[in-house]
């Protein structure tokens, strides 16, 4: 999707057929489920379902167009990646302007290869970026803890540590310590699982920088370049050029 698109809801634009742009989106949905590049585009466009407008379906045209010349893109796997879980987790701030609240993103990989991933509106208002941050890694610290389990059962191996990698250290500094901190004392109790799971070691905390957060593009729409990069970073390949190059 074009970063410079601005969708809002209002009743001033030109209304289109709900039907038929409920029906891209059902389509769209499909395909995220094997494409963890359409996530961002689905869940900024599916939130506009119920009185859907022409900006709405253009931005929607825009995406079919880039699936149309991807679509012999696919996640590439790899038998020799490693048995490790590491979960990336990203936050844009306030990039809804209309209701104040950020889009997390949170993607899970087993050894090098995503298996798991996700965009979503975030449930309360953050005041700063490192509690936008903070939220987003909180919340997918019980699917972790249930990935971890998953995968010691499937393996028959003992249970690992859960790497969660973030690109904020304010945030990463609220997850390790155990000191409540008066200014963040605001904070919904439920978020505060993580330093519980840090504590008792069944997850470990570690800065990724921001080039290298494989989460980035679930959170927001990038420019080209920096798209075309991470959609690297994900392992998603062009696997009829792979065959004759």
């Amino acid at each position: 999707m074009n970063p410079r698109t601005r969708l809002i809801k209002t009743t001033e634009g030109t209304m289109v057929n709900p039907t038929e742009y409920q029906s891209f989106i059902r389509c769209l949905i499909y395909l995220f489920h094997t494409r963890p590049d359409l996530s961002y585009s689905i869940g900024l466009l599916s939130r506009y379902m119920q009185e859907p407008q022409e900006q709405h379906m253009k931005a929607i045209r825009q995406v079919l167009c880039y699936v149309k010349g991807t679509k012999d893109h696919e996640i590439t796997y790899k038998h020799n990646g490693g048995n490790k879980i590491h979960k990336y987790s990203d936050s844009s701030y306030r990039v809804n302007t209309q209701v104040g609240k950020g889009t997390t993103g949170i993607i899970f990989y087993y050894g090098e290869s995503p298996i798991s991933w996700s965009t979503q509106k975030q449930a309360t208002v953050a005041l700063s970026l490192c509690e936008s941050e903070f939220i987003v890694a909180t919340a997918a610290t019980t699917q972790a803890l249930w990935l971890k389990r998953l995968l010691s059962k499937l393996t028959n191996t003992e249970e690992d540590k859960v790497t969660i990698k973030v690109d904020n250290k304010s945030a990463i500094a609220l997850m390790k310590n155990l000191v409540f901190h008066e200014r963040r004392k605001h904070i919904d109790t439920k978020y505060h699982f993580i330093r519980e799971c840090v504590e008792r070691e069944d997850i470990q905390v570690e800065f990724v920088s921001g080039e290298c957060q494989k989460a980035n593009t679930l959170t927001k729409a990038l420019l080209k370049i920096r798209f075309l990069t991470m959609r690297q970073l994900i392992r998603l390949k062009n696997q009829r050029s792979d065959i004759y190059d």
